[in-house]
């Protein structure tokens, strides 16, 4: 795991760490040294903890005027043991709904397994946005955490699924993926 490193051709226009409204404003990372682990893996330096032992990401773009934040994780997402939708819903996305954003793609390749404790801060992150335009989309996550979301109801609340785990988000510049994935979630909606 420890090869598995964020996207960074998007950090010609973007560092979360350098982005003031950011989380991870100010954070410095140690490039030759591996001390971060998931359980008994150690993971690149480059991914941000956010309150969670098992889950971390990085946030690969925002755009604050367009109203969208792109994010990547790894990890195990557990909302059972760790309630890390809670970590995340009050560490990182209150911050970015605070400064503007109102959409939000999570990109979850690297998601390796999931356990849901429930849907309430789904909801409540949903209701946050809704009102503004505002959508959640995960895209090019497993199929079993996509099973596990669908199982406990998260499709209410984050689009997800076939079509948008087809999406090669790695062709595209942010600006045109965000185009893309309006377009997807609007062509859903109708």
């Amino acid at each position: 795991m420890h090869e598995l490193e964020p996207y960074y051709h998007w950090q010609d226009q973007y560092i979360s760490e350098e982005d003031e409204a950011s989380p991870f404003f100010g954070r410095e990372y140690d490039e030759f040294s591996y001390s971060t682990k998931i359980y008994n893996y150690y993971i690149h330096p480059q991914w941000d903890y956010f309150g969670s032992d098992t889950l971390y990401m990085k946030v690969l773009f925002a755009d604050y005027t367009e109203g969208y934040a792109i994010m990547e994780f790894i990890g195990e997402w557990n909302d059972s043991i760790s309630n890390d939708i809670m970590f995340l819903k009050r560490d990182v996305i209150d911050q970015f709904i605070m400064n503007g954003i109102n959409r939000f793609v999570l990109i979850g390749e690297n998601v390796l397994n999931i356990h849901v404790d429930g849907d309430d801060y789904y909801e409540e992150w949903y209701e946050d946005i809704i009102e503004e335009g505002g959508w959640i989309m995960a895209i090019n996550m497993r199929e079993h955490v996509l099973t596990e979301w669908q199982n406990e109801g998260i499709n209410q609340y984050i689009h997800f699924g076939e079509k948008y785990n087809e999406v090669p988000w790695r062709k595209f510049k942010p600006e045109q993926l965000i185009v893309l994935l309006e377009a997807l979630v609007m062509k859903m909606l109708s």
